[in-house]
């Protein structure tokens, strides 16, 4: 009964969108002031280039950016985000500064700590290294540095490297920000550095630079959206549902297809589980 009650309030809301922009059409400048006052949420990222940063012209972009503003129009809502320190999203989340974290953010190790809207994408967790380097396996980190960017998944992978399968390392560099991760791969600080995969690949796209990624991943992660685990109503669902709609009908691929060149590494399946 609580799915259909939420299916008939989504429809009532299309509904709504529907009549009141055909109302609009042809009057200047209403549109956009509808717009303006749809309730808006607020989603706090960092910038991660593919999926979150800033345009030329200075407006948010990526593909969470684009996922966001579409999923949130079917549910009648404005997106608005905001750049956050990433050390403090659950601070954040938790005292209503935002309404959801947002940020090629792993759900995996994590589904106790958020309510989740997901898994939209999956995303690779691996470890780079210089194209001259003799690390060729995860065993061959044994005595080496590794740079990671604090409070993510690889560094909780490292700082509990034993119960992982992990090899211990000489010295774990947690950087609050992400982008020193790479020069300290480029400056010989540290042997190599682990993040998204999708992330390394920008950044060596964006700065001609060449590292060799490992073969061996350190996990495959979902992708989801993160709520407060005290939030009171349904969003995260409904947001989970609309996931599925544009999983289905190709949004997300589309989407995807604009920023990488290989959305099915990404997909893996998710789309064929929607009409499981």
């Amino acid at each position: 009964m609580k799915k259909y009650r939420r299916g008939l309030r989504r429809a009532a809301c299309l509904l709504a969108l529907a009549m009141c922009a055909a109302l609009l059409c042809g009057c200047t400048g209403k549109a956009d002031s509808y717009t303006a006052a749809m309730p808006v949420i607020v989603v706090g990222s960092d910038n991660y280039p593919p999926f979150n940063y800033m345009s030329t012209d200075g407006t948010p972009t990526g593909i969470d950016v684009e996922l966001a503003t579409e999923a949130f129009r079917r549910l009648g809502c404005r997106a608005k985000f905001v750049t956050i320190d990433w050390e403090k999203k659950k601070e954040l989340v938790e005292n209503d500064t935002i309404d959801c974290i947002w940020g090629s953010f792993t759900m995996d190790g994590r589904e106790e700590e958020y309510q989740w809207a997901g898994p939209y994408l999956y995303s690779r967790q691996v470890v780079a290294v210089r194209s001259d380097s003799d690390i060729y396996t995860l065993q061959d980190l044994a005595g080496k540095v590794v740079a990671v960017q604090s409070t993510t998944k690889p560094e909780e992978l490292f700082l509990n490297a034993e119960q992982n399968g992990l090899p211990r390392l000489r010295r774990l560099y947690s950087l609050q920000n992400r982008d020193l991760i790479y020069t300290t791969l480029i400056k010989g600080y540290a042997d190599a550095l682990a993040t998204h995969e999708s992330a390394i690949r920008q950044f060596m796209k964006d700065y001609s630079v060449e590292y060799r990624i490992l073969d061996e991943p350190l996990m495959t992660a979902r992708l989801g959206v993160a709520f407060s685990k005290n939030r009171s109503d349904d969003l995260p669902q409904q947001l989970t549902e609309v996931f599925q709609e544009m999983l289905a009908d190709g949004t997300v691929r589309q989407i995807v297809s604009r920023y990488l060149d290989d959305p099915e590494h990404y997909l893996d399946g998710l789309e064929d589980s929607t009409h499981a």
